[in-house]
């Protein structure tokens, strides 16, 4: 089994915001698989499912992005999971906009909820996909990653969405190397494969 938890604030203050590009992904999976996360149990709004012939939990942690790690330490405790066996999906602003980025392990780098959930698991060896909201500007960073999006960025970050949900099945469907390689993009262009996989190993 699989938990599969995207990162983000809960309310409709934060909805559209850039800080809850893992909750938009978690949603467009759900949608994509047919699994309803409505049921509120581990701090968190959870669905159960199948993809890629896995079981996976669904989980949009609702606790504010700098405690998640306390919901998915009892969804993990509970479920008796090993770390491998979690996908965390969150925004980056340290990534070029659009830009995709998976990684089988690693420290939290700068994001909070981040900071939490390897806080809390003790651990950093779970695969985590990273959505680039690249910040160009140097002011209040707080506004920027609770902003919403502009005309420009929407279309970006929509297909980038769509690639994370194609990593996770890639994930669960064979293995965090094959996604890596098929999914990292060095800038927020689309690239083809053959020059993923050149650069990515």
């Amino acid at each position: 089994m699989y938990v599969i938890a995207g990162l983000g604030n809960p309310g409709k203050k934060y909805e559209n915001t850039r800080h809850n590009m893992g909750f938009i992904t978690i949603d467009r999976l759900a949608e994509k698989h047919d699994i309803k996360t409505d049921k509120l149990k581990f701090k968190a709004l959870v669905g159960e499912g199948r993809i890629a012939g896995q079981k996976v939990l669904l989980v949009k942690p609702q606790t504010y992005m700098n405690l998640s790690g306390e919901s998915l330490r009892e969804v993990m405790q509970f479920y008796k999971l090993e770390p491998e066996n979690l996908i965390v999906i969150y925004d980056d602003i340290d990534i070029a906009l659009g830009a995709l980025r998976i990684r089988k392990f690693g420290s939290a780098g700068t994001h909070n909820g981040m900071k939490s959930v390897v806080y809390q698991l003790q651990s950093d060896r779970f695969p985590r996909i990273r959505i680039g909201i690249g910040s160009q500007k140097k002011g209040d960073l707080v506004n920027f990653v609770v902003g919403g999006f502009s005309k420009e960025e929407v279309p970006v970050l929509e297909e980038t969405v769509t690639k994370a949900v194609s990593a996770i099945e890639c994930i669960l469907e064979s293995d965090v190397d094959i996604a890596m390689n098929r999914y990292n993009t060095k800038k927020g262009k689309p690239k083809k494969e053959e020059n993923e996989e050149k650069g990515n190993h």
